[in-house]
């Protein structure tokens, strides 16, 4: 089969597709959960904060799992403990049983992040991952896009939250099934051609003969060295990682802000209702899953006019760190449209520069290490993100949502700085030369 690659990563988008769904049903719902549940904000942000603290032990866990047990196996994984984690929502009665489901939702679903930035190094040469990152990352921002207006959709026909978790937990396993009978890894794979297998590994590309399949993965077999597994310790030794994980440490929490508040910030300050909500919460995600592709593409696209991956990767970065600052202007607009603009602009930022972080681990390290790199990632945007959510429930409890948009609007900026600091060019490098 002609392009694989690009049916594997399509299955990765909508794994992280139904991902966005079930974890945005409560974010959506919010409005009519907490009044229902009579939740305050700090409460809200406590609940949000469950999930963040098992998505962040996940994270590091599901990367060390996927480098363990392989890709095919670690996401299966990963997609039935989350969606049977979502499918429960719909027995919650009160903040502790809605505090524990969102814990189970959490650990499954932080694998799909290293599972996939290990599919991207996997499945595409250098040149192209930032392409295949944006394109699996554009699944959290459709995602984000179809959420509210289907999740508000569902809970109007059938007159009751609980069944809309019932109805999107079950996304996961419909997905489930394509997902065995499609994926192994290009070395192995059955419907591989020789051209498309020496143009992941970068080699020159031999005649358009196609070998049969089965020699092509018997040979691929043969030929590939066998990589040896790397610890968190010793990667914990190297300045690289520390660059990713302190910079998404700082940067996420911008991402997580919008994701969870956003439909209560549109209902408490601009006085949306749960229709409003699911007509324009929307919209500020359209220009997420503009900036994740625009994002791939350019960094691509420099590449390929010459410039350096060190070059092209940085340039990326520091544009789309300074997009996110629009967010503070959203803080002191009276207007609703205006302040969804001003976010847009923001996510559309945040989503150009994750998709080109979440490309680093494969830039500096081998194949072996790449999830569990991806996974530290992870665990430093969990931490950071944890703190900044929980601190928002306290903060506009007792004062407002101004003094979090004025500060996330500061993060990127500085988070950049700090990656650019410790991470050096940005070059494949030996590991011993790698040490901080």
């Amino acid at each position: 089969m002609r392009g694989l690659r690009w049916v594997i990563i399509g299955l990765i988008f909508f794994a992280t597709l139904i991902n966005y769904i079930d974890r945005l049903t409560i974010s959506v719902l919010a409005p009519v959960i907490t009044k229902e549940l009579n939740l305050s904000n700090t409460e809200f942000g406590g609940i949000a904060t469950w999930f963040l603290f098992a998505y962040t032990v996940s994270q590091a866990l599901s990367g060390k799992l996927y480098d363990r047990v392989g890709i095919k196996k670690g996401f299966t994984v990963s997609i039935i403990v989350w969606s049977l984690a979502a499918m429960s929502h719909a027995f919650a009665v009160g903040i502790r049983s809605l505090s524990a489901f969102r814990f189970v939702l959490g650990l499954g679903e932080a694998g799909n992040w290293p599972g996939a930035a290990k599919t991207v190094a996997e499945w595409f040469p250098a040149r192209q991952r930032a392409l295949g990152m944006a394109i699996f990352n554009s699944g959290a921002a459709i995602g984000s896009i179809v959420a509210p207006p289907v999740i508000v959709g569902i809970t109007a026909y059938f007159g009751h939250w609980q069944q809309t978790f019932i109805v999107t937990g079950a996304l996961g396993f419909i997905w489930l099934i394509a997902w065995l009978l499609i994926y192994d890894r290009p070395e192995t794979h059955k419907w591989i051609t020789r051209e498309e297998l020496d143009l992941i590994r970068e080699r020159d590309t031999p005649e358009p003969v196609a070998a049969p399949e089965a020699t092509v993965a018997a040979e691929a077999q043969e030929t590939v060295p066998e990589e040896r597994a790397i610890g968190w310790f010793e990667l914990l030794r190297y300045k690289q990682t520390w660059s990713i994980v302190l910079a998404r440490f700082l940067v996420d929490p911008v991402w997580w802000l919008y994701i969870t508040w956003l439909p209560l910030f549109l209902n408490q300050v601009h006085g949306f209702d749960l229709k409003q909500i699911g007509l324009f919460a929307w919209v500020p995600y359209v220009a997420a899953d503009a900036g994740s592709l625009f994002g791939g593409w350019l960094s691509g696209f420099l590449i390929n006019k010459g410039w350096s991956v060190n070059s092209a990767r940085k340039a990326v970065i520091a544009f789309a760190a300074l997009l996110m600052p629009a967010g503070i202007f959203a803080a002191f607009t009276p207007d609703s449209m205006t302040a969804l603009a001003l976010i847009g602009v923001v996510l559309f930022g945040f989503q150009v520069w994750i998709n080109n972080v979440q490309t680093l681990p494969s830039d500096f390290y081998p194949s072996k290490a790449v999830g569990s790199v991806a996974g530290l990632g992870g665990m430093g945007a969990g931490i950071g993100s944890m703190i900044f959510i929980f601190t928002t429930g306290w903060v506009v409890d007792n004062f407002s949502y101004t003094p979090i948009l004025v500060t996330a609007g500061l993060l990127a900026p500085i988070g950049t700085l700090v990656l650019f600091a410790l991470a050096g060019d940005i070059k494949r490098v030996p590991l011993a030369e790698a040490r901080a």
